[in-house]
């Protein structure tokens, strides 16, 4: 066995935390972190590799992301593709991977035993004894294909081209998200010597065709990419599972040391800045895709990472990003000027880093944004002028601890994936976990030092506006971001230079230092006691007309921490669009006056949220306990008591106006969903309903309507955590005295239901996406089956998800690469359920539509193929993901209040669907999806959801003929032919596309007539004409779709050809439609709530 290095055998971790750690280096250089778990119920793991898009060749932008890609297609030791994907999905896993600037990390997940967890019960995760590991652990089987990723890659020419519309999609995905085009408006206008100036995600044209333009043969320059940048020691393992930390390192030790050591030197780019002199004091106004307000002044600034016992930055991110009284959020926001406050690092580089303050600003703050910035730059003149202060080092220092202290454990790929980044930075080994969470001494001289940069000569502005200046007189390249750039005013230049040498004495008295934070915890008590099993459920311990309390002692993870979870039933909350949208603008109201007060409990590990929901309001206060009663009594306070300032409300009101606007320029993905749960319910609203309410609402409508909403309701309450019974009892004594409420009768509960759709129908409802820049289409296919309560066939459609979520993604995204967003999965609904697919993509709903009838054929012919062992592989697969242990206290929380608010109390949902999942047979799961999924089967009932963007096929071709298509593709191609040393006869061209049905999108045909011109009437040599052949489909695949024509891909034809299936209707208007439809029952509680009552008088 090759060498190994002990590099730490303890790590500094939280004090509940029973995992052992090692960290080891390999011969070849490559560092491990060994984590022994032995009650995880998942085992993961994680490289992080010290190469990312920063490392790209300037003339091929997104080379790294493409590799990370790539890397997943294959391995000399298992050359099937999807060899890995498909060995993690039938153990109960999952893998990814993300390319950043510097680092490029793969993690995975995998069931920690090959055996199906054993359990008395499931119903809070602790499944009691862990079945023996198999002869071979899920874990030494991941790692095994895992590591091949990093040691013979086959980069597979057959999948090189899909994998690169993959990125493509990817890229067009984020084409209209501001976040996106913000970032790399900020990197295009960076200085273009350091690589900060990156376009880092890559698209065709810079990863395929401009390359191969140039000759380039792109396959093998992946591979030197991978072979020049991959090295042992440029990378960090984590491994986390159940067996021995001996057995561990010997399973890595055998799987890794194969992984080439190149000894490269850390990847630095220190002799550029990512800002040179010239980029700085410049003013740089962009113009979003969303109607967003803001302001960034960015600093040029340190790399901290060295600096890990001090952590300079977190004094200057507290005092410029706090939100009480004295700061510059609460100065600006007094004067109308701003909604919200972020500042932070970022690293950019090792050597180099940005300090980023990020201001939302109101339509009053946008018009005196030169006041905002000046406001910036006396409180940076106030922080320098008071020097670092000792005593608030101290606060945030104790904080950290405590949160380090009583820190849970988190899902294990996540815990991996950080740490193998964490891995990079120069802590000391022993503190991987502790060294990014905790200060550890008070360093005046490295606070000053950090100060130094925010200067009157080291800054630039970003205005983000949809009216200023109006002028946007340039394109961002990889974007299209309108923008503009100048240089900062010598006014405000020098407004800026007199703000930041202010005294205390030209300062506004309103900014001022933070006070003493009151709500640090000082109790962190907790009562352990030895229980035998943790309790399955919550008690009630009142139940009567007015108030419905669950309450549960923490028993299983013993942090000073707890949840209360209030429901306030109200018949008027969402009763109409006009009322959602007052009680909406209630609860932005509150939260807008309590801002102040709340955020030092924020900091202090204590927040708490109050939201409008459709049976009427929620109000959560979570963290540690110690102070809880405190934030609770004033949250409620506020809410009996606020005054609706007519000045608040219309600052409020406007960014509500803004969000809603917003609504149709998210993605089409996270918009058909609304869409498909709008059609499946008997009442509800969508974002045009709240448009249409919002402008005509006024202060005094929502001050006489929130009495009203408060002054009938009744309370459902969850305690949880470290909070004892009497401390629930006051709760709700707490919420009687302070709302006053009358009861609210039973009869007047909002009805949770869903709409029964006909057994056998089929229908579609088409929506044509508001934003008009948007390439997307998208699809949800959803297939009813029925009662979401009936146990059978709810454990079914879990098993139907599992069995088809790696061939669904394999099928219609990896193969036929429909889009970068696939998903495949159970649909549930508060009363029944279903299966769906979503594919958002540039090709049709229709189409879609055709090659998702398509793959359920597959998916049939797959299921009915499939061996016993593989079933019962994908059943054991189920069963473990429904009894996976909790991982900490907010989990079970969570687990309890969903069963609280769907109103089935089935607090035994796991052990039932596992009840269900294990009789289940093949024959069981052919006769279900022969039923109710299958394209032909007559009882298939289908609504699917068609986005269609502004810019598809469909929409183009409404301003468009045929002959026009026709004649501007012949142009287009006649242009190409003469760039790539062709000669174009326009005559000739012409006649060999005479019979050519341009506007029928066949590709096939099109590539044929121009293969014919090119051997017999051009006479071009058979590889050079296979050349151009090559180039001019990737050209197809571009000019097609922008004339409006549905693309039918080159392989089109050899894909399954889609089933006759029955015709759809189309709804045209759908409260009409819903009005033919019966609605469900509603949902009953699953046993007699009297057996979960507890009204012992013992506390």
């Amino acid at each position: 066995m090759a060498s190994v290095e002990r590099l730490a055998d303890h790590l500094e971790k939280p004090e509940l935390d029973d995992r052992s750690y090692r960290v080891i280096r390999l011969s070849n250089k490559l560092e491990a972190l060994l984590v022994h778990d032995p009650d995880t119920d998942k085992a993961s793991a994680s490289v992080n590799v010290n190469v990312g898009s920063f490392s790209d060749a300037d003339e091929m932008p997104g080379m790294a992301h493409a590799v990370e890609h790539l890397l997943f297609m294959g391995t000399k030791k298992y050359p099937v593709e999807n060899a890995y994907g498909q060995y993690l999905t039938s153990h109960s896993g999952y893998s990814n991977a993300y390319t950043a600037s510097t680092e490029t990390n793969y993690f995975f997940e995998v069931a920690a035993s090959g055996n199906s967890i054993d359990s008395k019960s499931a119903i809070n995760g602790d499944t009691g004894a862990v079945a023996n590991v198999a002869p071979e652990s899920p874990l030494y089987g991941a790692l095994d294909r895992f590591s091949q990723f990093f040691i013979s890659p086959l980069f597979l020419s057959g999948t090189l081209d899909r994998e690169l519309r993959a990125v493509d999609s990817e890229n067009k995905k984020n084409l209209q998200s501001d976040n996106w085009r913000l970032s790399q408006l900020d990197k295009s206008l960076s200085n273009p010597q350091h690589p900060y100036h990156h376009f880092s995600t890559g698209n065709l044209q810079t990863l395929r065709d401009e390359p191969r333009e140039r000759g380039v043969e792109v396959r093998s320059e992946f591979i030197k990419f991978h072979d020049r940048y991959y090295s042992a020691n440029r990378m960090k393992l984590v491994v986390l599972g159940k067996e021995p930390l001996d057995e561990l390192e010997s399973w890595v030790t055998e799987l890794f040391s194969g992984v080439q050591n190149k000894d490269l030197p850390q990847n630095r780019w220190d002799g550029e800045q990512p800002y040179s002199s010239k980029d700085l004091l410049k003013q740089i106004y962009a113009k979003p895709v969303m109607d967003s307000r803001s302001l960034d002044i960015i600093f040029t600034y340190q790399d901290e990472d060295h600096m890990y016992k001090t952590h300079p930055s977190r004094y200057i991110s507290h005092l410029i990003g706090h939100e009480g009284p004295g700061s510059i959020l609460s100065y600006i926001k007094g004067k109308g000027w701003a909604n919200r406050l972020s500042a932070g690092p970022m690293t950019v580089c090792p050597g180099t880093g940005l300090f980023n303050i990020s201001i939302g600003l109101t339509t009053e703050g946008l018009a005196q944004y030169h006041e905002v910035v000046k406001a910036v730059f006396q409180y940076i003149s106030l922080m320098k002028r008071a020097g670092p202060q000792e005593w608030i080092v101290n606060e945030v220092k104790e904080m950290n601890l405590v949160d380090f202290r009583f820190k849970q454990k988190s899902p294990a790929s996540k815990f991996t994936a950080r740490v193998s980044s964490t891995m990079q930075k120069p802590l000391p080994r022993e503190w991987l976990l502790s060294g990014e969470r905790i200060i550890r001494e008070f360093s005046h001289d490295d606070i000053a030092e950090a100060m130094a940069y925010l200067r009157d000569d080291n800054y630039r502005l970003t205005i983000v506006s949809q009216q200023l200046p109006g002028d946007w007189d340039s394109k961002e390249k990889w974007y299209g971001t309108e923008y503009r750039i100048e240089n900062v005013s010598e006014e405000l230049q020098a407004t800026v230079r007199r703000a930041i040498q202010s005294g205390r004495d030209e300062i506004p008295l309103e900014l001022h230092l933070p006070h003493k934070n009151e709500f640090i915890p000082n109790n962190l008590t907790v009562e352990k006691k030895k229980v035998e099993e943790p309790l399955k459920a919550p008690k009630l311990i009142r139940n009567d007309e007015a108030v419905r309390l669950w309450w549960k002692k923490d028993d299983r993870f013993w942090v000073p921490k707890g949840t209360i979870s209030i429901i306030l039933r109200s018949p008027f909350a969402a009763v109409t669009p006009e009322n959602s949208v007052k009680a909406n603008l209630y609860c932005m109201l509150v939260k807008d006056a309590l801002n102040e007060y709340s955020y030092d409990a924020e900091i202090s590990g204590l927040d708490y949220d109050l939201s409008d929901i459709a049976r009427g309001l929620q109000v959560t206060v979570s963290g540690y306990t110690d102070k809880m009663s405190v934030l609770l009594d004033k949250v409620l306070t506020c809410m009996k008591d606020i005054e609706i300032k007519p000045d608040r409300f219309h600052i409020v009101k406007e960014r509500l106006l803004r969000g809603y606007r917003n609504w149709d320029y998210q993605q089409p993905f996270h918009q058909v969903g609304d869409f498909t749960r709008w059609m499946n319910n008997p009442k509800g609203w969508l974002n045009e309903h709240y448009v249409a309410e919002l402008p005509h609402i006024e202060p005094e409508d929502v001050a006489s309507f929130y009495p009203q909403l408060l002054k009938q309701v009744h309370m459902e309450v969850l305690v949880h955590g470290n909070l004892y019974k009497e401390d629930a009892l006051r709760v709700t004594k707490l919420l009687e005295t302070t709302l006053k409420p009358r009861t609210l009768p039973r009869t007047l509960w909002q009805a949770r239901r869903n709409l029964l759709l006909p057994r056998g129908s089929d229908h579609t409802y088409r929506r044509t996406l508001g934003d008009p820049a948007n390439i997307n289409n998208c699809i949800e296919y959803y297939l009813y089956i029925g009662n979401a309560a009936e146990k059978r066939l709810r454990a079914q459609i879990l098993l139907l998800d599992q069995l088809g979520d790696e061939l669904g993604f394999d099928q219609l995204r990896t193969k036929e690469q429909l889009g970068y967003i696939v998903f495949t999965g159970s649909r549930m609904f508060s009363t029944t359920g279903g299966y769906r697919v979503v594919i958002q993509s540039e090709r049709s709903p229709e189409y879609l539509e055709e090659r998702i009838n398509a793959f359920l054929m597959t998916f049939a012919e797959k299921l009915d193929r499939m061996s016993e062992s593989e079933f019962e592989g994908h059943k054991r697969s189920v069963i473990n993901k429904r009894l996976e242990k909790l991982k900490n206290l907010e989990q079970e929380c969570n687990r309890f209040y969903s069963h609280i608010s769907n109103e089935y109390y089935h607090f035994a949902q796991a052990d039932t669907d596992v009840a269900e999942l294990k009789p289940l047979t093949k024959g069981d799961m052919v006769e279900f999806f022969n039923y109710y999924i299958h394209p032909t089967s007559p009882n298939r009932t289908k609504l699917s959801v068609h986005l269609i963007a502004q810019s598809s096929p469909k929409e183009i071709t409404s301003h468009i003929s045929t002959d026009e298509q026709k004649e501007k593709v012949l142009s287009l191609l006649a242009k190409s032919l003469t760039a790539a040393g062709v000669e174009a006869d326009r005559e000739k061209l012409s006649a060999r596309f005479q019979d050519v049905a341009v506007a029928g999108g066949d590709q096939n045909a099109i590539l044929g007539a121009v293969s014919k011109y090119l051997v017999e009437d051009a006479k071009v040599p058979n590889d050079k004409a296979a050349q151009v052949l090559e180039q001019g489909a990737q050209l197809m695949g571009t000019i097609l779709p922008a004339l409006g024509i549905e693309v039918k891909q080159t392989g089109d034809k050899e894909l399954r050809k889609a089933p006759k299936v029955k015709e759809t209707t189309y709804i045209e208007n759908v409260p009409e439609w819903k009005a033919t439809l019966q609605a469900s029952a509603c949902p009953r509680p699953v046993v007699d709530l009297t057996e979960y009552e507890d009204f012992d008088p013992k506390l």
